[in-house]
């Protein structure tokens, strides 16, 4: 890349499950990169790998509060994204929604900065339209415990959208679907996650309801791709967009593929569904295929086979130091 193109490129929540890949592809593209995170949920062991490239940069911060510093664009991906995490702290999860973009949107207006923000299907709640439309208003319990994930989420976009009218900032909004990979919390709660771990110790895999929900799953690759069309599309083009698989699968399906391609000798338990989770979830693709030319590619056994093998080998890491400090206790 030649430097008059090399742009410095602020990731915040960047050593989380999406903020890291993020890292590697814009690093990938020849930027720098500086990766703010508080490590409330995002850990070292993501960008562990990143620490010594001469174009990254890592500042501990928490976006709650103003942060100074000069860059080119922001991609603000900030925030715990799964319900035991994001429930675990609500107060502070709203705040880091909205006091969060408050603080990157004022970065970006003193910078003259193009400034994306991570938003999310669980706007649109437990929907009565199906597949969701990016002109759906959703359907979303303002007091529940989802609340302060969805109520922050909804409230960001307002912000981005009215810094756009009023302060003419140029901004991109992605509504991002339910995404997997290397690199997912193994403790998350997040369906996926819980069922690889599952099955890769030969537990139960936990089903919630009768297994007839359903979403759509798209591979980190992929979205990533998104985010960077996303980001470099005309001015004009500030969403909110769609990303996500539009292929949806119920959970029964889900557990039965990992159950198989992860060999395991799991059954399957069924739980009482929790409050406010959605029934159904499969985001419509057409404005990104329109606006972006995108699309996922990677097929879901494809994917799952690569997130499989990563937390293997996190289990056998574990594994190993767990009896490495067995050995020198003895010792």
């Amino acid at each position: 890349m030649k430097e008059l193109d090399r742009k410095r490129i602020l990731v915040t929540g960047g050593a989380g499950f999406l903020g890291s890949h993020l890292c590697d592809y814009l690093l990938a593209q020849g930027h720098d990169v500086l990766c703010v995170d508080n490590f409330y949920t995002g850990t070292k062991r993501n960008i562990a790998h990143l620490l010594g490239h001469p174009r990254f940069e890592l500042l501990r911060h928490d976006v709650t509060f103003p942060l100074y510093v000069e860059v080119d664009e922001i991609y603000n991906l900030a925030c715990p994204a799964s319900p035991v995490h994001y429930q675990n702290d609500p107060v502070q999860t709203t705040k880091t929604s909205v006091h969060g973009a408050i603080n990157m949107l004022g970065l970006a207006k003193r910078l003259k900065a193009r400034i994306f923000q991570a938003s999310t299907s669980e706007v649109y709640g437990d929907p009565q339209v199906h597949p969701q439309t990016e002109n759906y208003w959703g359907h979303v319990n303002p007091i529940g415990v989802r609340s302060c994930y969805d109520e922050g989420k909804r409230c960001a976009e307002t912000l981005f959208m009215d810094y756009r009218r009023q302060h003419n900032l140029r901004v991109k909004i992605a509504r991002i679907f339910n995404t997997y990979g290397p690199r997912m919390h193994p403790n998350d709660g997040r369906v996926v996650s819980n069922f690889i771990m599952q099955a890769l110790s030969n537990q139960p895999l936990t089903i919630y309801g009768d297994g007839s929900q359903t979403r759509s799953f798209c591979y980190v690759d992929d979205l990533i791709q998104g985010f960077d069309l996303l980001m470099n599309s005309q001015d004009s083009v500030a969403g909110p967009v769609n990303l996500g698989n539009p292929v949806e699968h119920t959970m029964l399906e889900l557990a039965d593929k990992i159950i198989t391609l992860s060999k395991s000798r799991s059954t399957i338990v069924f739980k009482p569904l929790p409050s406010d989770d959605p029934a159904r979830r499969r985001p419509d693709i057409a404005l990104a295929r329109t606006v972006l030319g995108w699309e996922p590619k990677v097929k879901l056994a494809d994917g799952l086979e690569r997130t499989i093998e990563y937390f293997r080998q996190i289990q056998s890491d574990v594994g190993t130091n767990q009896g490495a400090s067995a050995r020198a206790a003895l010792i």
